[in-house]
């Protein structure tokens, strides 16, 4: 859920290093822990040539040594709501490109901009203008999250914006996004709310079960009926319960449901994630940021709509009422959580922020791992997993040699 920058929330550039052109001389990478789809490579090497990852080195190539540092694919990142002090929902064009290279700064050179819930011909009119960055390739596509959502479970969204799924309504936002609508975040229990998941399989636009009252039962028939992801688990939703296990425990059931976590240490206690890797399996987790135009930008007074978001030391809540609004997540930041707090293992980390949400998008053929002949998106980690480059498309937005 997005928080809109107020009088003391304007957008700025994020920094970084000057970019290093890299697509007219080949690149070998060498000496470092490669991350693979069948496993980490010991010294291993990615070559790149032009824009994709090749299979074999020209003559020409330049080394670039990476001894004792990892070396895993661009993060994909299904689930943003801005950065940089930037809206998706509200900002301008300039605004939204400030919010995506903040996050390509930390990684993440796939990104699905996410939307917050208003009125009906204000998300259109945001469709159209969203659409036009992913036609540029500035972005993968675009997440509605509300109106369509239970205003008891409403988190940080306006109640008197939000409406019941009508399926003719939901129609709307996909025209409205010209082919580019990539999830629409629903409470399916509400009235229309299993037809609206029907229309969105029928038109390729992923359906997710979020900031839902649902029962077991209900999310039973939403995933029957096509939905096929968990808007942040645990999150905006009824807790498990040992009666009525509510939807959490359909979500995590079911082998064609990927979840959604945010693991920044205030949305999930740590055994909460560890219960859905146990239950899911690493194949089935997409980290998420769900963030906020503070995310990269600091802590402060933001507006949500109405609504008033005071972030303080990373944290984003509603003045009133205290609910957390979004996050101010990296993630680069979680995935240095999951490996160095929660210990899990490399290889299911960048399951979860690359190859998962890839597969997901249907974009696996060209992003989500390090294979010969996909795009050269790539990010580079010290030996403590800190960020230390990131290439997108065969061009570096962090060059390692100058950090």
């Amino acid at each position: 859920m997005a928080a809109h920058p107020g009088a003391r929330g304007t957008a700025r550039p994020a920094t970084t290093h000057p970019q290093t052109a890299t697509r007219n001389v080949p690149l070998i990478l060498s000496g470092a822990n490669v991350v693979m789809p069948t496993g980490t490579l010991k010294e291993g090497q990615v070559i790149v040539d032009g824009t994709r990852i090749a299979g074999t080195a020209p003559e020409s190539a330049r080394r670039i040594d990476l001894t004792d540092h990892w070396l895993v694919p661009g993060f994909v990142d299904i689930h943003n709501h801005g950065g940089g002090g930037a809206s998706f929902t509200s900002g301008t064009p300039d605004d939204v490109v400030t919010g995506i290279h903040t996050h390509r700064l930390h990684g993440t050179t796939t990104l699905v901009a996410s939307t917050v819930t208003g009125d009906m011909d204000f998300l259109a009119q945001r469709a159209g203008l969203l659409s036009e960055l992913a036609e540029q390739g500035e972005i993968a596509g675009i997440h509605f999250e509300g109106p369509f959502i239970s205003p008891c479970r409403k988190g940080a969204h306006s109640e008197e914006l939000l409406r019941d799924p009508d399926p003719a309504e939901v129609r709307k936002l996909i025209d409205a996004a010209r082919g580019k609508a990539k999830m629409v975040t629903l409470a399916t229990e509400l009235p229309g709310g299993i037809d609206s998941v029907r229309l969105l399989a029928e038109h390729g636009v992923i359906a997710a079960v979020g900031h839902t009252d649902a029962t077991y039962e209900q999310t039973v028939e939403a995933i029957e009926a096509g939905a096929t992801v968990a808007t942040h688990l645990f999150n905006a939703m009824p807790q498990l319960g040992h009666r009525a296990p509510g939807p959490i425990a359909a979500l995590l059931e079911d082998e064609r449901v990927t979840v959604e976590l945010i693991n920044d240490g205030t949305h999930l206690h740590p055994a909460a994630l560890e219960l859905a890797f146990h239950r899911a399996g690493a194949a089935r987790v997409a980290f998420i940021t769900d963030a906020m135009d503070a995310a990269g930008f600091g802590d402060g007074r933001y507006l949500l709509g109405p609504l008033e978001v005071e972030v303080s030391e990373g944290v984003a809540r509603l003045v009133e009422g205290g609910s957390i609004a979004g996050s101010t997540l990296t993630l680069d930041r979680a995935f240095q959580r999951a490996v160095t707090i929660d210990r899990l293992p490399v290889e299911d980390v960048v399951a979860a922020l690359s190859a998962n949400p890839a597969r997901l998008l249907g974009m696996y053929d060209t992003v989500g791992s390090l294979e010969p002949g996909k795009d050269a998106d790539l990010v580079v980690l010290d030996a403590d997993f800190g960020l230390k480059g990131v290439m997108r498309r065969g061009e570096w937005v962090v060059d390692p040699q100058l950090g």
